[in-house]
């Protein structure tokens, strides 16, 4: 028998010396007058009187018997606090041997006490009386981090976010800048809508969609890729702000800023193009860094990143130039871009030109890219959606937003034309004929919505998890998703 198996069987024991002594171990009701952090912050008025009882309760983190004394540490998830049991001086004689007998670390527990200072300058709740509110019966682990535990805490985030403080304030600050961008669109008059999370089509951005089926339809739905048609469909239908924050499925690789089940948020403004939406991102990211932080600057992977500066912008050409030495990336053939990306150690197999382009700039010039930076003006094959540049139709109004080496935000002005529209779908079909696989298939519902006249407009996606990494230090996007996606356990 393993030693674990040994724990559990001993819990298991005690949980039964509880039942038999009539103490039900999952109850339902708990008596809680306020949370451990409330009495921490509020300790020295709460414990003027030596008489007057508390109820608090939380999980037993720590567990020492000192011969006719017990001392715990109990956590409720705002805060830990000490516990002292003094044989003889509980209200019931037998509650002082049951405790020392029944309950272990991870059980949780209620407490009825006052509240004392020990000789040591710890506060403490002396108690009188106690609850079992939850008997465990598996051990918590001593130590739940290093590199050599990295996949079973993503496998048991739960005991991650348990043990480790610093997981539990990570995904603490995710929440809260999530909750500031939503403050912020909100206040920019924008509309959070709810759009389909079963599509007929996969549209909506070029990548390897998942596929479910709809038993009573007898029809396949794809899980979304993107929303962004459904939100241009709404500004069709009078909606002039909308936004939608959302998990996002593609079926692609895994790795270390890749997960295919992510979230994302998508927005759609009407009479918007990707000049103003360039500006609309950069106060949007200069007023979250100042919400979160209370300064303009943070540290990501050992470098200083300052938000406070006018963002630079570069063109995707340029940086090609720049840091791949191409000397003509708007001229260049797929067979010279392939020659390049080969010495330049870029896999090329059957890609067109400009996901050669694309791949180039991603090994060569994203990762120098630490301060803000704002990539304009692609070639027009990269986006099936965004409206040809005017001063140079062979470009798309478009810019992405790199931060750290990281592709936070993607955005442009949205093509509402629907010649164009249908013209682009073409070269998308041809790319999928070709053996590509991300690519977004012709949507003639949409073609259609487009047909009744489509204001102008400007669409943003913003990688809500690649930016938690960003904001929280962090290298790996597992460590910002509280139950990532993992190959199933052999």
């Amino acid at each position: 028998m393993s030693s674990l198996e040994e724990i559990r069987n001993t819990r298991l024991a005690k949980l039964k010396k509880l039942q038999e002594a009539g103490v039900n171990p999952y109850p339902a009701e708990t008596n809680m007058d306020s949370s451990l952090a409330e009495v921490v912050k509020n300790f020295s008025k709460l414990s003027k009187s030596k008489k007057k009882q508390y109820s608090l309760a939380g999980r037993i983190m720590s567990l020492r018997p000192q011969g006719g004394l017990i001392f715990f540490h109990f956590s409720d998830g705002t805060d830990t606090f000490q516990a002292m049991l003094k044989k003889g001086e509980l209200i019931s004689d037998n509650d002082f041997d049951l405790l020392s007998e029944t309950v272990d670390i991870g059980d949780f527990i209620e407490v009825k006490g006052t509240l004392f200072i020990t000789k040591r300058k710890e506060k403490t709740i002396q108690v009188a009386s106690w609850k079992m509110l939850s008997k465990s019966l598996r051990s918590l682990p001593e130590k739940w981090h290093g590199l050599q535990d990295v996949e079973e805490r993503f496998r048991h985030r739960y005991l991650d976010t348990l043990m480790n403080k610093e997981v539990r304030e990570r995904f603490n600050l995710r929440v809260r800048m999530m909750n500031e961008i939503r403050n912020f669109y909100n206040e920019a008059g924008f509309l959070e809508v709810e759009v389909p999370y079963l599509q007929p089509l996969a549209g909506g951005a070029t990548a390897r969609p998942f596929t479910t089926h709809h038993n009573a339809l007898d029809i396949d739905f794809y899980l979304p890729v993107a929303q962004e048609l459904y939100l241009k469909e709404l500004l069709v239908g009078g909606f002039n702000k909308v936004y939608e924050m959302g998990r996002r499925f593609r079926n692609e690789g895994i790795d270390t800023t890749h997960n295919p089940e992510f979230t994302m948020l998508e927005s759609n403004e009407a009479y918007a193009d990707a000049k103003s939406q360039r500006e609309f991102i950069e106060k949007l990211f200069k007023t979250l860094i100042k919400k979160l932080f209370g300064k303009s600057k943070i540290v990501y992977d050992g470098q200083t990143i300052d938000f406070a500066p006018k963002f630079t912008v570069i063109s995707f050409y340029d940086l090609l130039k720049r840091h791949a030495l191409i000397p003509d990336p708007d001229t260049i053939s797929r067979n010279e871009a392939a020659i390049k990306a080969k010495q330049l150690g870029v896999k090329v197999e059957d890609e067109s030109l400009d996901k050669i382009l694309d791949n180039i700039y991603k090994k060569t010039a994203r990762h120098k890219l630490i301060q803000p930076t704002f990539i304009i003006d692609y070639p027009v094959a990269m986006n099936p959606f965004a409206k040809r540049k005017e001063d140079d139709p062979s470009l798309i109004d478009r810019f992405q937003l790199v931060v750290g080496g990281m592709e936070l935000v993607n955005a442009f002005s949205e093509l509402n034309n629907p010649i164009d529209q249908i013209e682009r779908y073409l070269e998308q079909d041809k790319k999928g004929a070709m053996g590509e696989g991300e690519v977004s298939p012709s949507d003639q519902e949409y073609l259609e919505s487009m047909e009744y006249g489509m204001p102008p407009n400007g669409g943003i996606g913003i990688g809500i998890d690649r930016l938690a990494m960003l904001l929280t230090d962090t290298r790996n996007i597992k460590e910002v998703i509280l139950f990532p996606t993992l190959k199933p356990k052999e």
